[in-house]
């Protein structure tokens, strides 16, 4: 496993979420390609830690689907599963519809302003190909809009099981002129909700969630190692 080192962890917070964490996000960014080994012994010694806290962290992630576990043999970084994709996005738009709805109706000014800020910063990493930092704003949208309709436990639960997903949402990104149609998708649906458009808040969410399973064909031909059918 070689990837770029690592900030060192919080020794005031437990280690196996930090680990758990800094190990999800490199999966889902890809920067841990699926078939990936991760060794316990390996980990360990990068965090400085017993090995206590990292199989801990790798049973989670095993939850998740993220990683596969083979005992007493070893621990491989899963393909991306489709089927688990598509019900992440079925689960994922099913909630937002409901929550875009109900932003709508409210027509709050100052969350319209905090997501049309939380838009502008995408714009700005737009040009430089910053995809990492660009879906964190991305999921940042997001998780604004689930607060602001008051079910932020739901995208607590959204973001655990979109593992998959997320992950060919990575590989669409380097597509030229996706982020930027991300970043329009995002003020159709924030034009809508200022407007207090249920409908087209609707609309508009709907059709920005449909881009990444409408790619699932490409994904299979351009990195049929990467994917499973599940």
């Amino acid at each position: 496993m070689r990837t770029k080192e690592p900030d060192a962890l919080d020794r005031s917070r437990h280690a196996a979420p930090q680990v758990f964490e800094r190990l999800r996000e490199m999966i889902v960014t890809l920067e841990l390609a699926p078939a990936t080994v991760l060794s316990r012994t390996e980990l360990a010694s990068r965090y400085g830690l017993s090995q206590t806290p990292v199989r801990d962290a790798l049973m989670k992630l095993g939850e998740e689907g993220l990683v596969d576990i083979f005992p007493q043999h070893a621990t491989l970084v899963s393909r991306i599963n489709l089927k688990s994709a598509t019900q992440a996005h079925f689960l994922r738009r099913s909630v937002e519809l409901e929550v875009v709805r109900v932003l709508a109706e409210q027509g709050d000014a100052e969350l319209v302003a905090h997501l049309r800020a939380t838009i502008a910063s995408q714009r700005k990493v737009c040009d430089l190909k910053d995809y990492p930092k660009f879906l964190k704003l991305d999921q940042a949208f997001h998780q604004q809009m689930y607060e602001a309709a008051g079910v932020s436990e739901l995208w607590d639960l959204v973001r655990r099981v979109s593992g998959h997903i997320d992950r060919l949402r990575h590989l669409h990104l380097p597509v030229e002129g996706k982020t930027l149609a991300v970043v329009k998708d995002h003020e159709g649906i924030v034009d809508a909700i200022a407007a207090r458009d249920p409908e087209g808040a609707r609309a508009a969410l709907n059709a920005h969630l449909s881009g990444t399973l409408a790619r699932i064909d490409e994904v299979r031909r351009r990195h049929p190692e990467y994917v499973t059918e599940g």
